[in-house]
């Protein structure tokens, strides 16, 4: 969320970054109600302060022995104006805040300005492309001759844009994911953490999903189970930003798009000790995503499901340390595939083509020969305190003060596309799959995926 002070100070620079990011800004709207809040916050505090006053001309009469029903009938009217106040101007911050929640971060002075995918800016490629001297063929077609893999059956049981992968294909996704793990805990630094996968509101919230991508997410009812009431985040109104209010209470609970959710918000609501910083996090996940507005997009195979699994990255850092580790963050995503032998490239993402919460992103971008392309494999970015203002997730500074952390998150790998790539760059003549010399540690020393499998 973007700090309302910046809205309230410099509201056209910001509505022209957002412009750039293709978002338009309600600026009639937001000065509409800034100015009723405006009014309404001040005849709040002259009530508030008339109503004092009145409270001490009561205890005053009370001391001289005189008849105090007629300060009594004053002051109950003031109670009454009071609250009626209080009402609307809560009904005005709320309206405020819903506009705050639905729009997109700034995005960082590096970030390239463009108007869709096409304005991407190419940063770096690694390895080689492979050349075959035979008919390569898709991972669908690989899959399904070793009899590995099976879509059919996925869609009797869940409908379309669900797999089955069966025997050995099964085992080298778990042993992707067991590599990406092992990797990013013993090289990398990261602790693991296994997480819920079902989060409340709040928690989407706090990562930017709700409200504005409820349409994107799978969401479960429990009977019987009520969310405990309770505010969103809020600071002071006077101090820049907004009163808080129980937008979401709801017995929903959501299946995760990402562990970049429960993650992040493992520091919702708290005040980190510097020292403890960088906090880095590592999570092997399924993810659900209902795909909205992708029908028609990559309907063959495995590359946009509803169900899929990830390895994700997180880091919760000093602002001042964000880019360098937006650099390093990404950089621990190249180093999978580098150790995989994939080629790759790395994408600097456009204005118009940024996640919602991200400030500045990369794609890496993994290479499909079927395709002939480069396909997106992870997305890495960093999100400076836009995440943190919603969940107020603090550390004190140096001044002893709270001050926004700065939170990053990443994949390290999608394991499904990871998977993918590797049934595709590793095909052979015969109809198998070359399985790559790191993971074959995790496969019993198997080398390869053959029609030995077929069950």
């Amino acid at each position: 969320m973007l700090d309302i002070q910046l809205l309230r100070t410099d509201l056209a620079n910001v509505a022209g970054l957002l412009a750039k990011r293709g978002h338009t800004f309600p600026i009639a709207e937001f000065n509409t109600l800034e100015a009723k809040r405006k009014l309404l916050q001040t005849r709040t505090q002259e009530l508030q302060a008339r109503r004092n006053d009145t409270s001490r001309r009561i205890g005053n009469a009370k001391g001289r022995g005189e008849d105090i029903a007629p300060i009594l009938a004053e002051i109950t009217n003031l109670g009454d104006e009071l609250k009626q106040v209080e009402v609307q101007l809560e009904l005005t911050q709320t309206a405020l805040r819903q506009i705050l929640l639905r729009t997109p971060n700034l995005p960082h002075d590096s970030v390239p300005e463009g108007n869709s995918e096409a304005d991407n800016r190419e940063v770096r490629r690694w390895g080689t492309p492979r050349t075959f001297n035979f008919a390569m063929r898709d991972h669908v077609s690989i899959g399904e001759s070793l009899g590995l893999l099976d879509f059919q059956t996925a869609a009797k049981l869940s409908g379309a844009r669900f797999s089955l992968m069966k025997g050995q294909l099964a085992r080298l996704h778990r042993a992707l994911s067991q590599f990406m793990l092992d990797t990013h805990t013993g090289e990398h630094g990261y602790t693991e953490a296994y997480v819920p996968y079902l989060a409340n509101a709040e928690s989407l919230v706090g990562t930017g999903q709700l409200p504005k991508f409820k349409e994107d997410l799978f969401e479960t009812r429990r009977p019987g189970f009520k969310m405990t009431e309770r505010l969103l985040p809020n600071e002071d109104s006077q101090r820049g930003s907004l009163s808080g209010e129980s937008l979401f209470e709801h017995d929903y609970l959501y299946l995760i798009p990402t562990a970049e959710v429960p993650l992040t918000n493992t520091v919702r609501d708290q005040i980190i000790a510097s020292e403890l910083l960088p906090i880095r996090l590592t999570a092997h996940t399924p993810c659900f995503r209902s795909e909205a507005g992708s029908y028609g997009r990559d309907t063959r195979g495995m590359i946009r499901q509803h169900q899929f699994e990830k390895v994700e990255l997180v880091q919760i850092v000093h602002p001042q340390r964000s880019y360098d580790t937006l650099e390093e963050l990404t950089g621990h995503a190249e180093n999978i595939l580098q150790k995989l032998e994939l080629p790759y490239r790395v994408m600097a993402l456009c204005t118009a083509d940024m996640g919602f919460s991200a400030a500045k992103t990369y794609d890496i971008e993994v290479w499909l020969p079927a395709q002939n392309a480069y396909r997106e494999i992870s997305s890495c970015s960093n999100c400076e305190a836009f995440q943190a203002r919603r969940m107020q997730a603090r550390f004190r500074n140096e001044k002893g003060k709270p001050e926004l952390l700065h939170t990053l998150n990443g994949s390290g790998l999608a394991v499904g596309r990871t998977l993918v790539a590797i049934l595709e760059n590793f095909q052979n003549t015969d109809g198998s799959v070359s399985i790559p010399k790191v993971l074959q540690q995790y496969m019993a020393g198997l080398d390869r995926l053959t029609m030995q499998d077929k069950k």
